[in-house]
């Protein structure tokens, strides 16, 4: 691929911005020198390393900051032998510090990120020799002391040796025999020497050698003889340190030559895990996402957005190109947005091609290409003595004679610089010709021949780009589909152009022309009139998708909710008949103890009267609750219904109010509430009035007391005030209550007081045959002074 095409479509500028990312400088000036791969699997291996360290920064953050010299000369050096500087293993130190640290990082996503994991893997901790060169080595310039007892030693008897030294200069300074020979009573160096600085005049009177001179000759710094030995020792013991330093430092240094395959393969690995997290930043600097790639030559951009306009400013376009046409022809006013777009066409391109997310919404696509070619920009030379126009005609004779099969072309201004018609027959030809060599070709353009040659082409699709004329500013939209129109005499008259000249020109225009142009109008309009429509139909589908499952979660509601009903009447019927057996039979036992404790009581014939009424009664309550659960079947359909008329939905369990009379099939539409149901005739029956629906709950008051309960029942009781005797009785008919009105959670309020109430309530709560669980309420729930049940 052509460096110029690069250079062209501004990829140094997304390059610098990447490089910024970094502070390894192997890895800045391999990203300086990036370009496009044109293997589809390649290029899907790049994408797919900044997808996992996308990922991994939204997830686990931002990874430790893996700046690290180039060791390569180092280790080479060990392995010949030589002795590294103290600064050289301070960087192979910091080598292994950031590969301990980057291997427990990507630990984090071991198994979510295969591309990361297989780098972790590559890895090596060698703690103990990262730690031993921290441990004998401060800094570049110092060794510490404990990084051998021989250096250690060395180091503690320079330091005695240099206190006696100090102790003795001092002693001379404030001697008053030296007194008045010193120029200032202190004590300096000169080298690696301790002196006393003496005036020159009395150079005679201290017996010494001169080290140096002050810059005026009035001072002489002198070495007393006294400490002349002591200095002499320092001396010997400072190259004794810095032998031992020698020898420190060959020891590590031979160390380092045993892990020096390791440390070559993590400063390696350090590198390239450092550029993969470089494009996972860019991708998070750019909003970017992961576009699908082919290589059919098929572009799909949604909501692209060019990199280097500024986000405020930068307008989001849909782009498409391939696959129903090969060749995009835009035109539109100048500053418009054509470049822009051409721009952004070969830009996505080039970075998908070199694994970085592209600035497009999820699922965009992207071809890659062999080969990227771009005519954009003026490239006029004096130099060479080229016009634009044949500055332009050398470049596109280059592309036209290279480009080919699985090539994205791109010309802004084609044919531009010469006469209009020579120039719009060119470049018709030019475009016919690369749609020939089978390449993908997008074209920006004024001529109207052009926008006729799209019009009339197959596989050739007109764009424009978008302007207002209320405003004279352009909106940078790009309409797919539409030619745009020449705005000239729109502009000129908005600008104050005298309206007899536009009306001249206008006139100058031949008729197809004036035509062609009032059709391009016409169409944008009716683009922008269907974009509108569009979008008004995607609001209005979207809110009866909603109201369509709000409908249907409601009508299950309904559903369920008939149902439980249905099952709690069954239980609750049941258990009335069941506790009326038990009462009846006790009675009975009852009966027949007293029938043989009273045989000389005539007592047998009212034993026997009750027997017998009990078990009527028994037999009763059966078909009574047999007749409740049946009756509502049983009632005759009514034989038609009118608008406005209330009707009780047997399926539903529910009542409504019929909004629409039944048909010629008897299918009648009734509002349950929100909800509009259509059922058949025979499933309704027609409500009961007020005063028949108090008669019925009497008559049926077994069956639906539980209804009315639920309706009328509190969630809560208040027991403060009460002595616990009472509270228990309020609470046991307050379980009760509750249990048949179909609650599953209730709140018994005790207050906090002495907890009588609180200890009474909780044991009997324990006990109570209705009550599944319970406990304290919580911040909120009024805390210790309540109880919350949970019922069965």
């Amino acid at each position: 691929m052509e460096n110029k095409a690069l250079r062209i479509l501004e990829f140094d500028k997304i390059l610098n911005t990447l490089a910024d990312f970094t502070g390894n400088e192997s890895v800045k000036k391999r990203i300086l020198n990036l370009i496009p791969t044109s293997d589809l699997g390649e290029a899907q291996f790049l994408q797919n390393q900044t997808n996992e360290a996308t990922s991994m920064l939204l997830k686990y953050g931002e990874i430790q900051n893996l700046t690290v010299a180039n060791i390569t000369a180092s280790l080479k050096r060990t392995s010949m032998g030589s002795v590294l500087t103290p600064k050289e293993l301070l960087d192979i130190a910091r080598v292994l510090y950031v590969s301990r640290n980057a291997k427990r990082y990507l630990e984090n996503g071991d198994e979510e990120y295969q591309i990361l994991g297989e780098i972790k893997n590559a890895l090596t901790a060698i703690k103990p020799l990262e730690e031993q060169i921290y441990m004998c080595i401060i800094s570049e310039e110092e060794i510490a002391d404990n990084a051998s007892g021989e250096l250690s030693s060395i180091r503690r008897k320079i330091r005695n040796i240099q206190g006696k030294i100090k102790e003795m200069l001092d002693s001379v300074i404030r001697s008053e025999k030296y007194k008045k020979y010193l120029q200032d009573p202190i004590v300096t160096m000169r080298g690696d020497r301790y002196v006393i600085p003496v005036r020159a005049e009395y150079r005679s009177e201290v017996n010494g050698i001169v080290h140096d001179t002050s810059s005026s000759g009035a001072t002489l710094f002198i070495e007393p003889m006294s400490v002349v030995n002591a200095n002499n020792e320092i001396r010997d013991l400072r190259a004794k340190e810095q032998a031992e330093i020698e020898r420190i430092l060959a020891a590590l240094s031979a160390e380092v030559s045993e892990y020096k395959d390791a440390l070559s393969a993590n400063y390696e690995t350090i590198c390239e895990l450092d550029f993969i997290f470089c494009k996972g930043r860019l991708s998070a600097k750019y909003g970017g996402s992961e576009p699908k790639l082919n290589d059919k030559g098929i572009i799909q951009l949604k909501k692209a957005r060019h990199p280097l306009i500024a986000h405020k400013n930068v307008v989001a376009n849909d782009i498409y190109l391939g696959g129903d046409f090969d060749t995009l022809v835009i035109t539109g006013p100048n500053t418009g947005g054509k470049t822009v777009t051409l721009k952004t066409i070969g830009l996505f391109c080039i970075m998908a091609a070199c694994g970085l997310h592209i600035p497009a919404n999820d699922n965009s696509q992207v071809a890659i290409f062999d080969s990227i070619w771009a005519d954009i920009g003026d490239e006029q030379s004096i130099e060479q003595s080229l016009s634009t126009f044949s500055s332009h005609m050398t470049n596109i004779v280059n592309i036209v004679n290279k480009a080919g099969k699985n090539s994205l072309v791109l010309f802004d201004e084609l044919g531009a610089g010469t006469d209009p018609i020579e120039g719009a027959a060119l470049a018709v030809a030019i475009l016919e010709y690369l749609r020939l060599a089978g390449a993908t070709t997008a074209a920006t353009t004024h001529y109207s021949e052009l926008k006729l040659f799209a019009l009339s082409t197959p596989g050739v699709c007109n764009a424009s780009c978008e302007f207002d004329v209320k405003t004279l500013k352009p909106t940078y939209k790009l309409l797919i589909g539409v030619p745009g129109k020449s705005n000239a005499f729109a502009i000129s008259s908005k600008l104050g152009l005298d309206v007899n000249i536009i009306e001249r020109a206008k006139s100058l225009m031949s008729e197809d022309n004036v035509r062609f142009e009032d059709l391009i109008g016409d169409l944008q309009e009716s683009k922008k009139v269907a974009d509108e429509e569009a979008k008004k139909a995607i609001l209005l589908r979207r809110e009866a998708d909603e109201l369509r499952d709000k409908i249907s979660t409601q009508k299950q509601m309904l559903e369920d909710k008939r149902q439980k009903m249905l099952d709690e009447a069954r239980r609750e019927a049941k258990r009335i008949i069941l506790d009326a057996k038990e009462e009846s039979s006790a009675v009975i036992k009852e009966l027949n103890k007293l029938k043989k404790n009273a045989s000389k009581l005539n007592i047998d014939k009212s034993v026997e009267d009750a027997r017998s009424r009990l078990r009527k009664k028994e037999g009763a309550l059966d078909e009574s609750f047999s007749d409740v659960l049946k009756k509502k079947s049983a009632q005759s359909a009514p034989k038609t219904v009118k608008v406005g008329q209330s009707v009780e939905v047997l399926s539903f369990g529910q009542v409504g109010e019929v909004i629409k009379e039944p048909d010629n099939d008897k299918n009648v539409q009734v509002q349950i509430g929100v909800l509009k149901v259509t059922v058949k005739l025979s499933d309704l029956r027609l409500a009961e009035k007020v005063n028949e629906k108090k008669n019925k709950k009497q008559e049926q008051k077994a069956y639906v007391g539980y209804v009315s309960k639920k309706m009328d029942i509190k969630t809560e009781i208040d027991l403060r005030g009460m002595n616990l005797e009472e509270a228990m009785m309020e609470t046991d008919r307050f379980i009760d209550d509750a249990y048949m009105a179909g609650l599953t959670q209730i709140s018994i309020i005790h207050g906090k007081g002495t907890g009588i109430l609180r200890s009474g309530i909780s044991d009997m709560l324990k006990r109570h045959r209705l009550v599944k669980s319970h406990r304290l309420g919580m911040y909120g729930e009024g805390e210790d002074g309540v109880t919350i049940a949970e019922l069965k």
